[in-house]
């Protein structure tokens, strides 16, 4: 089993990579490129299919043989707006050059040549609450399988208050079990505000085998690649995650843990 806890490996350029190979799974990657103005990023897709996120920053954008112009307008991601994004297929390429200091999340997996490039967001994107009590968090649906825009690609924020939990009550999609669950493999990107905060993530699985509990700072990196993966932001510290998520069927079917889906029950 891979390191599930990444940290960046700087503060400038590509400060993250997750690829199948490095993660030893066979579907998602990430890529994370923080970026000053002039800075440029630029990829080829090869057989996989991207979305650009424009996590906080602006860049102008060119892409599968088009100008994009600039892209962003949420200069900080706690502002809590919605993003602008970029569908890219396989196949093609990308290049960003920053206008201002930029953080730039490539989400990655398999394309099949069925989408052409796309802008995504901000509209259509609307902040949406989920859960309960000290259970909500708020949503900004990128491309979850409602939109159909990607072969396999599943993205979303996530912004968590101080003091609650996220991806809770405790749920998997680690089988391939079609309408009862879904493989689907997992990457969280996380930030915390203010930023010398920290969080909470737990990677178990029922029988034990699997059981990480891990300290996510700024601009750390996770892998989920089986069983539940609830997250906690303590008092005093938000948080927000960029989930990247793939698999053989692009939808999005998961169990809760039996031993805490008593929660999800009461609060239907």
């Amino acid at each position: 089993m891979p390191n599930l806890l990444l940290k960046p490996t700087g503060t400038r350029g590509k400060v993250h990579e997750v690829t199948p190979e490095s993660a030893g799974w066979g579907y998602v990657g990430f890529t994370l490129y923080r970026l000053e103005p002039g800075d440029v990023a630029e990829e080829a897709t090869g057989d996989e299919e991207v979305i650009l996120v424009l996590v906080e920053g602006k860049a102008r954008i060119e892409a599968a043989g088009q100008n994009w112009g600039e892209m962003g307008d949420r200069m900080d991601v706690f502002e809590k707006t919605p993003p602008h994004c970029l569908y890219v297929p396989n196949g093609s390429q990308w290049k960003a050059v920053a206008t201002t200091a930029c953080t730039l999340g490539v989400c990655k997996a398999p394309g099949k040549g069925n989408h052409p490039a796309r802008r995504l967001g901000p509209e259509g994107i609307t902040l949406t609450p989920r859960g309960k009590g000290t259970n909500t968090r708020h949503v900004n649906n990128i491309a979850m399988e409602a939109l159909d825009v990607a072969d396999s690609l599943l993205v979303t924020e996530v912004f968590t208050p101080a003091g609650n939990w996220s991806s809770y009550p405790s749920h998997r999609h680690d089988e391939d079990d079609f309408p009862n669950m879904t493989y689907l493999e997992e990457t969280y990107y996380m930030r915390l505000n203010p930023g010398q905060g920290f969080g909470i993530q737990r990677v178990y699985t029922e029988d034990g085998s699997l059981d990480e509990t891990m300290t996510v700072k700024n601009h750390d990196v996770t892998l989920v690649p089986k069983g539940h993966h609830p997250c906690g932001a303590p008092y005093g510290y938000e948080m927000y995650y960029l989930n990247v998520m793939a698999g053989p069927l692009r939808k999005w079917r998961f169990m809760n843990d039996p031993d805490h889906d008593w929660i999800a029950q009461r609060d239907a």
